[in-house]
């Protein structure tokens, strides 16, 4: 029977530090800031407690084209120059370093150029003492179980708004990868002891933060019953989703931001970045970020609760202690684990032109002239050989509600003739004859005879945009047990110098994801020797002495940081008014308010409702996802059907004009509070 002191010592074990972990950035490529970086490593590996860094490398945010046509989400020399400051502090620091969606799509060919960009940097000349054991997960899936499983009813749509699939979609996409959840991660780390460098490809943007804490504190996946495995979980997951961002739950933000995680699943989540802090507003308003709902966050095996977690300010005012999250497995309710799908597939090929419009009297008419000229593009190609489409983006155009008379009119319309069609050269050509219409179509009153549109941009008339790219798969699918977990042929791992790395892509995959590992580098490994940590470091904000450098900002009631002193609109009135797109298929819109009493008075009037967000966005009530207010961000959240000329549809592809979908807000920017509200707050 245990005694009390041993009570006790479970306790104070569950409530220790279990790890600390550094995000450097919210996007390998994107940049970084190496010295911040390595004043937070020397000081935290300084404490003893296993540190690593973990960051994400991809998303479908910016479109289907990665996916699509094998494009990397930055250029080659991005990942080159990040790569070679994280594998640097790699080597000095002796941490890990693992990143997940390789290259932005996560297919397995972006794996394996990653893992060659590393056997690059540890080539070079002055790095003759870099050895890293890097280990590559692969999660691209055969497009014949996918269909087996089509067939067996075991693949749905991501949500309510994704259309059913089709065995002829699976046929058009060019590859499929699979969101893998933490468990590949934690197989790797398992089966490759003492690793360096782990590129994984498509994953849950939280996996890999799950995995080395799960990896670290033994937590049993399989273990799904138990209450303290599902708060462990459920710590270890709200972290990651928190963290995948860098500081974006900072402000204002920072490049990345440290955690510190401990077994029973609390952590703590402060910025990188010494003038900026977290506060229990940002980090739970981060928590809910490009997500169609805040409370529960579904992802691989099952689903993250949020509506027991809490978020506590810590003396330092810019560290987030988090609380109460929970994990529930799909076995609770006895569901199979779930995995999302990911493709896109080639749908034609675009041709576009540009310019701008400034005679008023034009600017007052063009939509008739837009007629004119898709008649005449029509005219022109009636007899071509291929399948056409064309259509105008069309900015700064006439306010026609305004009531200002000086906002109503606009002095210039920027232009963009979009085309596509089944070739290039077909695309081109309806581009082009487009264009020549829009120069010198005939419109009432027209004085400026000599042409209508300002063109030149670039130095080309007609730009070939080249294969344009729709999202073919966003689809889940049901795994059998133990297809989660990584399938490992060969646990004994190689020294390989010359940079051998791969999936076995000439061997059938028998399970879902696979790895590969060497050795890349010629340093000694026996060599591990710790930095000696400064005692005045100013390390994140705070000198090791415990004088701080970060003061934190006073603002008061919601709208004094916007400069209005009476607030009209919810513009005038929220601290945050975003909008996000949540996966291709959805917009969220997020109103967020700084004070709680404001908050509250809001939440009261009613004026925010799902009818509301219908009116401001010309949608049936029914068509919204989900609409409600959330307690611990103070915030008001509405999700949305992504629509594109009326019909819902997925971001990227044909006429897209706002992929991120971080353009939409303007509609609740520019509501107008009622009285009975603007009365309450006065």
């Amino acid at each position: 029977m245990p005694t009390a002191t041993s009570n006790h010592s479970d306790v104070e074990a569950a409530s220790a530090p279990l790890c600390h972990i550094v995000t450097p950035v919210g996007m390998l490529g994107y940049g970084l800031n190496e010295d911040e970086n390595t004043a937070a490593l020397r000081h935290l590996v300084a404490t003893g407690i296993p540190t690593a860094m973990i960051l994400d490398s991809g998303s479908t945010d910016s479109g289907p084209d990665r996916l699509a046509q094998g494009i990397m989400g930055c250029p080659r020399t991005s990942y080159v120059r990040d790569l070679k400051k994280l594998l640097k502090l790699v080597h000095d620091f002796h941490v890990p370093l693992v990143f997940s969606s390789a290259g932005g799509d996560g297919s397995d060919e972006h794996v394996r150029e990653l893992v060659n960009i590393i056997e690059e940097i540890a080539a070079e000349e002055g790095n003759e003492k870099y050895s890293f054991k890097t280990v590559a997960i692969f999660s691209g899936i055969d497009k014949t179980l996918i269909k087996d499983r089509l067939r067996a009813g075991a693949v749905t749509g991501c949500g309510a708004c994704v259309p059913p699939l089709t065995e002829e979609d699976i046929d058009a996409s060019t590859r499929v990868v699979a969101q893998m959840g933490p468990e590949p991660f934690i197989d790797a780390m398992h089966v490759n002891p003492g690793f360096d460098v782990i590129v994984g490809g498509r994953a849950y943007d939280p996996a890999p933060y799950v995995a080395y804490c799960a990896f670290l504190s033994g937590a049993k996946m399989d273990d799904w019953r138990s209450p303290a495995v599902q708060r462990q979980l459920g710590g270890f997951t709200h972290m990651g989703k928190i963290m995948e961002c860098g500081g974006t739950c900072a402000e204002p933000k920072s490049h990345g931001a440290i955690a510190t995680v401990y077994k029973n699943g609390e952590f703590t989540i402060s910025p990188l970045t010494s003038t900026a802090r977290c506060t229990p507003v940002t980090v739970a308003a981060h928590t809910m970020y490009e997500k169609s709902r805040p409370d529960i966050l579904h992802g691989p095996g099952g689903y993250l609760d949020l509506n027991a977690a809490t978020y506590e300010q810590l003396d330092d005012q810019r560290t987030i202690r988090v609380r109460g999250s929970m994990f529930h497995f799909s076995q609770e309710n006895g569901l199979p684990y779930q995995v999302k799908l990911e493709a896109g597939s080639i749908v034609g090929y675009r041709s576009m032109f540009m310019g701008s419009i400034r005679d008023p009297i034009l600017i007052k008419q063009f939509e008739s002239l837009v007629d004119i000229v898709k008649g005449y593009a029509a005219s022109q190609h009636k007899h071509a050989s291929g399948e056409w489409e064309f259509d105008f983006h069309l900015y700064g155009k006439p306010d026609q509600s305004a009531d200002d008379e000086s906002v109503a009119q606009s002095q210039e319309l920027f232009v963009i003739g979009e085309a596509l069609a089944s070739s290039q050269e077909l695309a081109t050509s309806v581009a082009a004859t487009a264009r020549i219409a829009v120069i010198h179509g005939s419109y009432p009153g027209q004085k400026a005879t000599s042409g209508n549109f300002a063109f030149g941009i670039g130095g080309k008339s007609v730009i070939e945009m080249g294969p344009c790219s729709k999202f073919s798969i966003y689809h889940l699918m049901d795994l059998k047990e133990g297809e989660e977990c990584l399938s490992i042929e060969d646990h004994a791992v190689t020294p390989i110098h010359n940079g051998a790395n791969g999936n076995g892509i000439h061997k059938k995959k028998e399970k879902v994801f696979t790895q590969s590992a060497s050795l890349i580098g010629k340093g000694d490994r026996s060599i591990s020797k710790l930095p000696t940590p400064t005692v005045t470091e100013d390390v994140n904000g705070v000198k090791t002495n415990g004088h701080k450098t970060f003061a934190p900002t006073k603002v008061s009631n919601g709208s004094a940081s916007n400069g209005h002193a009476k607030p009209k609109t919810f513009g005038d009135l929220a601290q945050v008014v975003r909008s996000k797109n949540s996966g291709p298929y959805e917009i969220t819109f997020d109103l967020i308010f700084e004070s709680r009493d404001t908050y509250l008075k809001v939440r009261e009037s009613g004026v925010l409702s799902a009818k509301t967000i219908a009116d401001a966005y010309n949608l049936a009530e029914s068509d919204i996802v989900w609409c409600g207010f959330f307690d611990p961000a103070q915030a008001f959240k509405a999700t949305i059907p992504r629509i594109r000329a009326g019909k819902r549809t997925a971001g990227g592809s044909f006429m897209e004009n706002d992929v991120h979908g971080s353009q939409q807000h303007l509609a609740l920017v520019n509501l107008k509070l009622p009285e009975e509200l603007l009365a309450s707050l006065a």
